[in-house]
């Protein structure tokens, strides 16, 4: 991908970021992400059809005598045509009329009906009375100045890197709201770099924005890959997080023809009935209580237990096993607690996922803070229905954990991510464990590879704590001298808080006096 040039010591967008934040006055973030990723969807599609515009009216080679106006000369290439009161150059020669949010809106009508993909995805929410027109004018030339004078092919680039830092910078505005539609790129990057997706059908029935399908054609690109080996399926709930889906995908190029919205869900009502993937990689919400597991407690998914209906964390399991092909994998990501859970029969379906299923590949315990939606701790499972083979080692009579708990490092006050090391060192072991030629070895207080008969031993508990133990450097801990040090500094402290209480009543004293 295109590196995003810096001014100032500051990236571009970072830049951006800050100007259309302070452009945003009044509006609470979760309303101004739709103006402003809007926005930058406009520009992009608006510049791919310039591009093709000027070829098509150059009239050259296989170009030569073509209607530069002719819709069709833009579907054949996958290109969305863009009617002229929607273009770019003519929105920003206006952006400084009063009217200007009116004739955005507009713009996005044209738009939609030329291009029947886009129906229900292009928001049109710029005339409303809180948004000023001064703003969203400031707003059109900040976007319009994005990538400026690069090749479109490069623009491209970076509107959608743009695109997707704001994705995460709204996220981060809306705190627990934002997680509804964005899982922390960290995550993201671990689950695509531990899968590794070179090839086939990529799924993830809750996608939220899309961010999983945009990661993992961009492992495909970075490691050299042909982009047309994967095609993406996804499903999404929520109306609204899923045309950020759809722009978010459509910013990048990636077909998201296959990427469905029902009110329902994928419970209810499966959009891919027939799916048998070969890589599952999802973030469904954790420990829901309202899925609707009453209807569905003879459903054909459930072929390792009925899940509780107070609980959809092993439905969601036993869903991405439904839609996985025989030698499919998945990585997701789950509350900690369907780790020991024993409640309501969970703790019969992952003895059975275990045991029966032998699809329990590896558990990766995660820090604190990763989630902005969330404070519940979380892990990730990954699953692999041939556990025997295939392309990687027979790993079938053990499970890797690894307990990352004390890897990643504070963004902010509330928020953790993984570095780039981070996620190198927890996919390293993943792939040294599982490969042929792999170089692992158990690593105190960090990994291990457990035989599933200790598994057993511990009643089919999957905290990988159990398992990895303490450190080197912590075997030796001495808790009696700990306890009597922080005995110690809490009695110390707690003179100094009743000699400073004596001396303010002498003082109050005195001045009564």
């Amino acid at each position: 991908m295109a590196k995003i040039k810096t001014t100032n010591e500051e990236p571009l967008e970072k830049q951006l970021w800050k100007a259309a934040d302070k452009l945003r006055k009044n509006i609470d973030a979760a309303e101004y992400k739709h103006v402003v990723l809007g926005l930058i969807f406009l520009k992009y599609i608006s510049d791919s059809f310039e591009e093709q515009f000027a070829k098509l009216k150059a009239g050259e080679g296989e170009y030569q005598g073509a209607d530069p106006e002719d819709r069709d000369e833009y579907q054949a290439d996958n290109i969305f045509f863009v009617p002229p009161q929607a273009r770019w150059t003519f929105l920003q020669a206006q952006a400084k009329q009063p009217k200007i949010g009116n004739l955005v809106d507009e713009a996005m009508d044209a738009i939609v009906k030329e291009n029947n993909s886009l129906k229900g995805v292009l928001p049109k929410v710029f005339a409303r009375q809180n948004l000023d027109p001064t703003s969203l004018g400031e707003l059109i030339d900040l976007v319009g100045n994005i990538a400026l004078g690069d090749a479109k092919a490069r623009s491209a680039d970076v509107l959608g890197h743009v695109f997707e830092y704001f994705l995460g910078e709204f996220a981060l505005a809306e705190g627990k709201q934002g997680g509804q539609f964005y899982t922390p790129r960290s995550i993201v990057e671990l689950l695509v770099l531990m899968l590794e997706p070179y090839k086939g059908r990529v799924f993830d029935p809750c996608c939220g924005s899309g961010g999983m399908f945009v990661q993992s054609e961009k492992f495909v690109e970075e490691h050299q890959g042909r982009i047309s080996d994967i095609s993406i399926y996804g499903q999404e709930s929520n109306q609204t997080t899923w045309r950020l889906a759809k722009m978010n995908l459509a910013i990048r190029g990636i077909n998201s023809e296959q990427v469905k919205w029902n009110n329902e869900g994928s419970f209810l009502n499966d959009a891919h009935k027939d799916l048998k993937a070969d890589f599952i990689i999802a973030n469904p919400p954790f420990n829901v209580s309202d899925w609707s597991g009453e209807l569905l407690r003879n459903d054909g998914r459930w072929q390792y237990g009925t899940p509780p209906a107070g609980n959809a964390n092993f439905a969601w399991l036993q869903h991405f096993l439904y839609h996985l092909s025989p030698e499919g994998q998945a990585g997701v990501v789950l509350s900690k607690g369907a780790l020991t859970s024993k409640t309501s029969g969970e703790g019969d379906i992952r003895r059975a996922l275990i045991e029966d299923a032998n699809v329990i590949d590896c558990i990766v315990n995660l820090p604190a803070k990763l989630f902005l939606n969330t404070q519940i701790p979380a892990a990730l499972w990954f699953m692999n229905r041939n556990r025997k083979g295939g392309k990687y080692r027979n790993r079938s009579n053990e499970i890797l954990f690894i307990d990352a708990r004390n890897l990643g490092h504070l963004i902010n006050r509330r928020t953790r991510e993984l570095s780039q090391d981070d996620i190198k060192q927890i996919a390293d072991t993943y792939h040294n464990w599982r490969n042929p030629n792999g170089n692992y070895e158990d690593i105190k207080g960090f990994c291990c590879a457990a035989p599933i008969e200790r598994v057993k031993e511990l009643d089919y508990v999957l905290t990988a704590g159990r398992y990895v133990g303490l450190p080197d450097e912590e075997d030796d801990f001495d808790f009696k001298e700990r306890f009597a040090s922080l005995k110690a500094e809490f009695e110390s402290q707690l003179l100094e808080e009743v000699e400073l209480n004596k001396a303010i009543a002498e003082n109050l004293a005195k001045v009564e006096l």
